[in-house]
């Protein structure tokens, strides 16, 4: 295993900057995000401009790459493929395409994105649209060699508030994704702090589901339990007035070893399943967020705890 970063962090950084900065800490890997050049998405950036990406300037980030001892592991993408919208949906749909495009050109093996959801819809019914859209978009990723991994995340309050804005966020739903589709490409970037948040044990997951596991994501997270006693399982609805630290009513997320992520015992499961990949960190704690040097400090933590443990 090794360890790398989700460059959607520093969304005005030159990707030849956030490359140094690898380099210098120690990372590996990059994931790189490649949201289309005009986008509204927090936690979003356009690393690389696949909708123009020519072979020329492939091989160029390649070499960049290459000659900082770095590898991409995947490209990111998660927006919302199942839009209730038929224009917006055709155009997030379209971009997934053009960001497998990109991985073949690149050499990279897998595409990260959300599964998204028709929110007119309930969960369950949703899963008739998302096989009709994954069957093509994983089909067309597997003729040109690259995977698909859909990232954990539920999407609370993504399209309304307290409710799910996408699918594929617990092992029930895994099961009926992969029953769905179940080409061997198709699999998972794999984040425990999503489930954590749940309370659903992520560590059997990991031998359950390790013929899906592409990819792996290192963000912790904690939940207060004083707050969680408070708000139940439905969570804040209401504004909080004190700006609390728990923004999200009672959890919130944090560098790797500042939460509640037994990440000890997690790398111990990614062993014994004989992962030997990446452990990219995602970076969302507002404690290291505000400046380019605040959020090179928190990769930065989180690199010197986790290297500790590969």
């Amino acid at each position: 295993m090794y360890l790398g970063y989700l460059t959607s962090c520093l969304p005005t950084t030159p990707l030849e900057d956030k490359v140094k900065f690898a380099k210098e800490q120690g990372f590996k890997a990059l994931e790189v995000a490649v949201w289309p050049r005009e986008n509204e998405r927090d936690y979003a950036s356009s690393d690389i401009d696949v909708a123009n990406l020519t072979q020329e300037e492939a091989d160029r980030i390649k070499k960049m790459m290459d000659d900082n001892g770095l590898e991409i592991t995947s490209l990111a993408y998660y927006d919302n493929n199942l839009d209730v919208d038929p224009e917006k949906r055709a155009f997030y749909n379209e971009h997934t395409r053009r960001v497998i495009d990109a991985a073949e050109m690149l050499g990279v093996p897998t595409v990260g994105t959300f599964v998204g959801r028709n929110i007119d819809k309930s969960l369950a019914d949703n899963f008739d649209e998302f096989e009709e859209v994954f069957t093509e978009l994983v089909g067309y990723a597997e003729e040109k060699g690259v995977k698909v991994i859909i990232e954990n995340c539920p999407m609370f309050g993504w399209q309304r508030p307290n409710e799910p804005g996408a699918l594929g966020f617990t092992p029930e739903q895994w099961h009926e994704m992969f029953r769905r589709v179940p080409n061997k490409n198709f699999g998972l970037n794999f984040d425990p702090s999503h489930l954590l948040l749940q309370h659903i044990d992520y560590l059997p997951l990991l031998e359950e589901f390790k013929d899906r596991i592409f990819h792996v994501h290192a963000k912790d997270a904690a939940v207060d339990m004083d707050m969680f006693h408070y708000y139940g399982v439905y969570n804040r609805i209401l504004p909080d007035p004190d700006e609390h630290q728990f923004q999200n009513g009672y959890w919130r997320f944090n560098m790797p070893g500042l939460g509640q992520v037994d990440w000890k015992a997690f790398f111990e499961a990614l062993k014994d399943i004989g992962y030997d990949g990446v452990v990219s960190i995602e970076h969302e704690d507002a404690d290291y967020e505000g400046s380019e040097e605040k959020v090179f400090e928190g990769l930065a933590k989180g690199y010197e705890f986790l290297k500790e443990l590969i």
